[in-house]
Order: C-alpha cells, then sequence, then structure tokens
C-alpha cells in the first residue's frame, strides 16, 4: 500500500463544491448555450426520421457512386442499409445518425478553426497539444459527469460529450495538413501579391484538404465509439438498444444493435474515405484508384 503522504480529501472536496457552485449559479446560462445544439440535433433528427426509408437509401447509394464511380461500394452500402431495415433498427439508426451528424457539423465548425490558428502559431500549438492530448486520454466516461451535473440527463449532454470526445483528431489534422504544404507552393503565391486570408482560402485549405477530410472520417468514427455511452444518459438510438440487451440478458438484441452501429461505422467510413482520395488523385497526391 502506497504511503498517504497528504490528505487528498480537501482537494476532491474544492472540486465537487466548485463545479456544484458552477451549476447553482450559470446552469441556466450553460443550458441557454446549448440550445441551438439540441435545435440542431432535433432538426437533424425529425428530419431522418420523417424522409422515407427508400429516399435515405436511394441518397446514400448515390453518394456512396458519387465517391467511387464503381459498384461495390454503392453494394455495400445498400446491403448495410437494408440489414438495418430488415432487423427493425431503421429508426434507432436514424437517431444514431443525428447525433453523429450533429457532433460532426459542431466538431467542424470549432475544430478546423482551431487548427487553424495552432497552424500559424507556435505558441498556440504548445499550449493546446498538451489540452488535445488530455481530451483523447481521458475515458469518455469521465465527460459524462460534469455534462450530467450541469445539463441533466438528455440529448443535450451526450451531444457535448460526443463533440468533446471527437474534435480532438480534426484538430490535430487541420493543423498537420496546413503546416504540410509545400513551403514552395506558399513562395509562389507570396509572389503573386496574394495575403494571408487569400493563401489560407486559396491555397493551403485547399492543398490540405484530403489531411482535413481525413480527420472529419476520424471525428466521424469517434462520435459513432461514443453511442452506447451516450445512451447511458438519454441518448437513444442504437446504443440504448445494446443496453437494453445488456440489462436484459438479452444476447440477439445487444448483437443486432451493435452490428447496426458497425454497419453505419462501414458507410461512412467507406464514403469518406473515398473522397478523401478522390481529393488526393485531384491534386496529385496519390493515384486515382
Amino acid at each position: 500500500m502506497f504511503p498517504e503522504l497528504i490528505d487528498t480529501r480537501p482537494l476532491r472536496r474544492a472540486v465537487d463544491d466548485g463545479l456544484n457552485w458552477v451549476v447553482r449559479n450559470w446552469g441556466g446560462e450553460f443550458e441557454a448555450a446549448a440550445y441551438p445544439l439540441l435545435m440542431l440535433l432535433k432538426a437533424i433528427e425529425n428530419l431522418l426520421v420523417a424522409t422515407p426509408w427508400w429516399l435515405i437509401m436511394a441518397v446514400l447509394v448515390s453518394i456512396a457512386w458519387l465517391a467511387t464511380r464503381g459498384w461495390k461500394l454503392p453494394v455495400t452500402v445498400l446491403v448495410s442499409l437494408l440489414f438495418l431495415g430488415v432487423m427493425d433498427l431503421w429508426k434507432d439508426a436514424m437517431t444514431t445518425t443525428a447525433l453523429m451528424i450533429a457532433a460532426t457539423i459542431t466538431a467542424i465548425v470549432i475544430a478546423i478553426p482551431v487548427g487553424v490558428w495552432m497552424s500559424r502559431s507556435l505558441n498556440v500549438r504548445k499550449a493546446i497539444t498538451p489540452l488535445l492530448d488530455l481530451m483523447q486520454t481521458l475515458p469518455s466516461f469521465v465527460y459524462l459527469i460534469p455534462t450530467v451535473m450541469i445539463f441533466g440527463p438528455g440529448k443535450i449532454p451526450a451531444l457535448i460529450a460526443t463533440i468533446v470526445y471527437a474534435s480532438p483528431p480534426l484538430v490535430r489534422l487541420t493543423d498537420l495538413g496546413l503546416r504540410s504544404v509545400d513551403p514552395a507552393v506558399m513562395e509562389a503565391s507570396r509572389a503573386f501579391g496574394t495575403n494571408p486570408r487569400q493563401r489560407l482560402l486559396g491555397v493551403q485549405i485547399p492543398l490540405a484538404l484530403p489531411t482535413i477530410l481525413a480527420g472529419v472520417n476520424q471525428t466521424t468514427m469517434m462520435a459513432l465509439s461514443m453511442v452506447v455511452i451516450a445512451s447511458m444518459i438519454g441518448a437513444g438510438g442504437l446504443g440504448y438498444q445494446v443496453l437494453q440487451g445488456i440489462g436484459r440478458l438479452e444476447v440477439s438484441r445487444g448483437l443486432f444493435a451493435g452490428l447496426g452501429i458497425v454497419a453505419l461505422a462501414i458507410i461512412f467510413d467507406r464514403v469518406t474515405q473515398s473522397f478523401g482520395k478522390q481529393l488526393q488523385a485531384r491534386i496529385g497526391l496519390a493515384e486515382a484508384r
């Protein structure tokens, strides 16, 4: 047993009391600030649930064909979607997809500007990198404690926890992609008299887009990996079916819901990867396949 050198209980109480003070005094303000996120999530979820299943299938299969111009990925997407429908998981899958899309959109809005900021300042990169390390290292359950205390169980804490958990890869890859742009290209753009904003929007971001899209792919996958944990605090969807399977010892329910999450992961992972390969081929970074 390691000797007790100091009494950590006052520190623990201070942390708990501090968070309780924040909840008592600022809980309403936090809920008001998070309200647009809830509206975004509900709008996406209502749209997906109300849209006919055959139309969603047609759209996703068409997107898969545009991403590859081949038949293999569209067939994979179609089979995955048919599995969700046949197993009576369609509505739960749409709820999970809405959470993932809302989290990914919000992460893009937050992470890409932060990545741009990091790429332009070494001091900012040194300050933010440890924070990103902490965000990626902390167990995902830890994110649920403060969000549930502030907002209570429901979709808002599930969405916020998912955003925090899924954002770091996009920040890192945005920073990496912008810093990896060929210095000779940047020097040539300066020679044409471009200002920093024109170089960023017209040169750096287009050339870094495959790397940024890889970050979007990773963010999407990490958002999906949170659905089971987020369902514990009211997110619903396929993760809730997995939890019900565990609670009721229904192997089939948990297994098929888990396979449904895998099907969604395959769809979004393959589609975003294919678009990334297309972009790489267009700018000469990879061979077109």
